[in-house]
């Protein structure tokens, strides 16, 4: 039974530890392409700092602001330019 109560709390956790996606942007840059993970946490405002709803096109002006090391840069704020 103990097994049995485990298994069950182990299935219903993993979907929540699995929705955490995230997506990743890449930006053109001076020193060429980067890449970073857009996780649902970020922020995307215009230059007023309103909410953006609409999806990010290729060829916008954006300014991102992010967290963590080179290989793991986490995108926190982007300020669409545009």
């Amino acid at each position: 039974m103990k097994k049995t109560i485990i298994a069950l709390v182990c299935g219903l956790a993993a979907p929540l530890a699995f929705a955490q996606t995230s997506t990743t942007i890449v930006v053109r840059g001076e020193q060429g392409p980067v890449s970073f993970a857009l996780g649902t946490a970020a922020n995307i405002v215009d230059a007023a700092g309103k909410a953006v709803t609409a999806p990010l096109r290729s060829g916008q002006r954006v300014r991102v602001y992010y967290t963590g090391p080179t290989e793991r840069r986490t995108v926190e704020r982007v300020i669409v330019e545009e």
